[in-house]
C-alpha cells in the first residue's frame, strides 16, 4: 500500500498542511470546525497517515480531532526534523517548507502513527505534572524560610505552606482515584509495588510520562527515558558513550528511587557492587541502576499488559 503522508505545521492559531514533499498546501485555523475541514483536505488527497510536530500542547487538538475522523496521525520532535531539513540543504524556514518537511521526514523514517491516549491520559498526566510544580514550590518556600526571622513573615510561610499541603493532599487523591479506576493502571500499580521502593509518585510518573511502558523492548524504553548510552565510536576510537535526551521527569525520579531499590534488593545491590569493583564513575554506575529499574519495570509491565489481554 502506498503511503500518502500529510506534513502539518502546528501554532497556536494555524495549522498548516501539506501532502507530501511537493503536493497541494493549505492554511487552516487551530478550530474544531477547521480541524474538520483539514481532515477533509487529508481524505480528499488520499492521505493515509497524518504527521506533525509536538508543539507545546497545541498539537493535542488536532491529533485527537483526526483520529476521530478516521485518519491515523503521528506526533514526532521538532528537533529531529529541523536537523533533518538541515542535512537535506533546507536552511530556509517557513510553514509551507516546515510541513514538506516534516512529510519527508515522516517518509525517510518510517513513521508509523502513534495510538490515542487512554481515557483520562490527559488528565492524569496534567495533575502529575502539577503535584510536581507544587513539590517544587513547597521546597523553594523551605528553602527561603530557613532565612527569616520576622515572625510576620514566618507566618506567610506557615500559611503558603499549608495551602499547598493542602492542595497536594487533593491531587494525590484525584491520582488514586483515577488510578483505582482503570483496570490497566491499577494492574501496573500492583506489579510495581513489588520491587520495594517503588511506591505512589514512581508509579504516577511512569502512567503520565511512560504511557508506552510495556510495549517496548527493554532498549527502546531506555532510550525513551534517555538512560540509553549513546555509541560515539569513530575508527579505532572507542569514545565515551553518554545518556542523552529523553523525558527528563521519568529519568529523574528513576535516579532517585533506584538508589532506594539497590538498598534492599539483593540483585540490584550487587550489580552496584559489581560496577563500583570495576572501577566505573559514580555517576555511570547511577545511570546503569536506573537503567536496569526501568527494564524491570517494562518487563513487569509487559507481563501485565498481556495477562489483561489474554482475560479480554
Amino acid at each position: 500500500m502506498t503511503r500518502i503522508i500529510c506534513g502539518v505545521d502546528v501554532s497556536a492559531a494555524t495549522l498548516d498542511a501539506r501532502i507530501g514533499r511537493d503536493g497541494p498546501w493549505q492554511q487552516f485555523a487551530r478550530t474544531i470546525e477547521d480541524i474538520s475541514q483539514l481532515a477533509r483536505f487529508c481524505k480528499d488527497h488520499q492521505a493515509n497517515l497524518v504527521v506533525m510536530e509536538a508543539t507545546g500542547g497545541y498539537e493535542r487538538l488536532p491529533f485527537a480531532q483526526l483520529w476521530a475522523a478516521g485518519l491515523p496521525s503521528a506526533i514526532i520532535n521538532p528537533r529531529s526534523v529541523r536537523q533533518f531539513a538541515e542535512a537535506m540543504g533546507a536552511l530556509e524556514k517557513t510553514d509551507k517548507i516546515d510541513t514538506a518537511m516534516i512529510a519527508w521526514f515522516a517518509e525517510v523514517r518510517h513513521i508509523e502513527p502513534m495510538p490515542l491516549p487512554r481515557n483520562n491520559q490527559q488528565r492524569f498526566t496534567a495533575l502529575v505534572v502539577r503535584m510536581r510544580q507544587l513539590v517544587e514550590l513547597r521546597m523553594a518556600q523551605d528553602n527561603q524560610r530557613r532565612l527569616v526571622t520576622d515572625p510576620a513573615a514566618l507566618a506567610s510561610f506557615t500559611t503558603v505552606l499549608a495551602a499547598i499541603n493542602k492542595q497536594l493532599r487533593t491531587l494525590e487523591l484525584q491520582v488514586i482515584d483515577l488510578i483505582d479506576a482503570d483496570p490497566l493502571w491499577l494492574a501496573l500499580d500492583v506489579a510495581f509495588r513489588e520491587i520495594r521502593g517503588v511506591a505512589d509518585r514512581t508509579i504516577a510518573r511512569l502512567i503520565a510520562h511512560l504511557p508506552e511502558i510495556g510495549t517496548l523492548s527493554g532498549k527502546a524504553v531506555a532510550k525513551l527515558a534517555g538512560l540509553a548510552p549513546i555509541a560515539r565510536d569513530s575508527g579505532k576510537k572507542i569514545g565515551r558513550r553518554p545518556v542523552r535526551g529523553g523525558r527528563e521527569p521519568v529519568r529523574s525520579i528513576l535516579y532517585t528511587v533506584a538508589e532506594l531499590v539497590r538498598r534492599h534488593d539483593p540483585d540490584f545491590k550487587a550489580f552496584h557492587a559489581r560496577l563500583r569493583a570495576a572501577g566505573k564513575p559514580a555517576r555511570a554506575v547511577r545511570i546503569a541502576v536506573a537503567r536496569k529499574l526501568l527494564v524491570r519495570l517494562n518487563a513487569k509491565a509487559r507481563d501485565v499488559r498481556k495477562a489483561l489481554a489474554v482475560t479480554a
